[in-house]
């Protein structure tokens, strides 16, 4: 799958973009907001990551001007702005969700995941053609319970062909969708990728070549053989002690091409390694120091008394992309220093002595955290949410379903959506709640975590969200 990142600040891009790339997504950059409008209306993508304070056209303007052309792209707005007035107007403008900086990379994947799960072609759970699996929800592809070690690029390729299974796919058609605007290879680059992919098959105990070339058209699969027509391992192994294989215990294919082995081979971490994001912010730290050294320019043109309309702006700019991306390089409290810097300067209009003193101080408090080792989170996986496919059609005036044991606030929540034309149910408890579903299923339901049993409740709709009270 293809994703557009429209993000200004190199750092973030980079970690995001690893942590993309970690999960054999293929992602385009654009660094200001005509950039990524101009890739958007050229190339097909099936999510926008979408940074909101961009340069040339905001983020909030570049998801109005695709709604108003009709571009249904899935869009995440990614920004440190997190008051509730910014997140109704993200939504507003026609995102389909949105994260605040900085940015918790697992959410950040968990959210891509259901975003796409809505979309108009949702995920399926395991892809299969004969012994051939695949399981989008780790990223593993094995053949006769065979774990293989794939590139990124023959990952896509079987991806690619699983999804459209009696498909035929020129090489040009596979060069617009498995690599990057940045990285335009020959044709020559897919026949290596396929001729790589079908040598790792083989090795795994393919028979045939799964992968068929269809001369002067391009590639597809083979209709694998009929049951019985070919003896797999797991008929050799018949009769034999054998252990049980699992999706955990999947024997590795041996590969003596270290060049062919998969920078990925085990589960997929849900974030870039401890070790990646510390390289990145050594190569990025710099440009933090640059974006530091134009508050501290304010505050001498402050001391100054100096005209500093447009460096103020740029100091705005600078704290609110510090504000966003520090803490997700560990430093959790120069981001909320940032922050603080950026209210000080939406709100300053008279500067007086004291708040010169107190800027100051947080500039020189921000630059001495940049200097100490950063805070990095611990590894870790976040396990896939689980997908709920709808039944029914979402009629025009969609019905919402909330299970809240607490009856005044599901009450007047209920009242105030009844004005925006939905139909409102309110359950006090788990067994109100199956009763409605099974009289008249809803398009959302609104469940509260604390209500006894919540978290055990099969849902069988399409959408739910989980609400709970601090």
């Amino acid at each position: 799958m293809r994703i557009l990142l429209v993000e200004d600040d190199e750092g973030i891009a980079k970690v995001v973009t690893a942590a993309l790339a970690s999960q054999h997504y293929q992602v385009d950059l654009a660094t200001d907001g005509d950039e990524g409008i101009a890739l958007a209306e050229i190339l097909k993508y099936d999510l926008i990551l979408l940074d909101w304070m961009l340069p040339k056209l905001t983020g909030i303007d570049l998801c109005k001007q695709l709604r108003n052309a009709r571009d249904r792209t899935p869009i995440i707005l990614l920004t440190a702005q997190d008051t509730s007035t910014n997140k109704v107007e993200a939504l507003d403008a026609g995102a389909d969700d949105y994260l605040v900086k900085p940015l918790d990379i697992p959410e950040l994947l968990a959210r891509i995941r259901a975003v796409l799960r809505r979309s108009s072609t949702p995920l399926l759970p395991v892809l299969e053609w004969g012994l051939l699996h695949l399981d989008p929800s780790n990223c593993q592809v094995s053949y006769d319970q065979e774990l293989l070690h794939l590139t990124p690029k023959e990952y896509g390729l079987v991806e690619l062909f699983l999804r459209n299974p009696h498909r035929i796919f020129s090489q040009s058609f596979l060069l617009d969708n498995l690599w990057s605007f940045e990285e335009p290879p020959t044709e020559n680059a897919v026949r290596a990728h396929i001729k790589s992919l079908r040598r790792k098959l083989k090795q795994a105990g393919a028979k045939n070549d799964l992968i068929e070339t269809v001369y002067g058209l391009g590639y597809r699969l083979r209709q694998p053989p009929e049951e019985g027509s070919a003896q797999t391992k797991t008929e050799k192994n018949k009769g034999k002690k054998v252990a049980k294989k699992t999706p955990s215990n999947l024997k590795q294919s041996k590969s003596k091409s270290d060049s062919s082995v998969s920078p990925f081979p085990k589960a997929q971490s849900q974030e870039p390694k401890q070790s990646g994001l510390s390289a990145i912010w050594e190569q990025q730290k710099s440009n933090y120091i640059k974006r530091i050294n134009v508050l501290e320019q304010l505050v001498t043109a402050w001391r100054d008394g100096d005209d500093c309309g447009k460096l103020e702006q740029e100091a705005l700019r600078e704290a609110h992309t510090l504000a966003g991306s520090l803490g997700s390089f560990g430093f959790d409290q120069a981001s909320l220093k940032s922050r603080e810097i950026e209210q000080i300067l939406k709100s300053a209009k008279k500067v007086s002595k004291e708040t010169i003193a107190h800027m100051s101080q947080l500039v020189v408090e921000l630059g001495e955290q940049l200097e100490t080792e950063p805070n990095l989170p611990k590894p870790s996986q976040s396990k896939p949410l689980s997908t709920f496919h709808s039944p029914f059609p979402i009629s025009n005036s969609p019905r919402l379903l909330i299970v809240d044991d607490d009856l005044t606030l599901a009450q007047g929540l209920a009242s105030e959506l009844a004005a925006w034309k939905m139909q409102v149910e309110v359950a006090g408890d788990i067994s109100q709640g199956r009763k409605a579903i099974a009289g008249n299923r809803p398009d959302v339901v609104l469940l509260d975590l604390c209500t006894t049993a919540a978290k055990a409740w099969p849902i069988p709709v399409y959408s739910c969200a989980f609400a709970t009270t601090p």
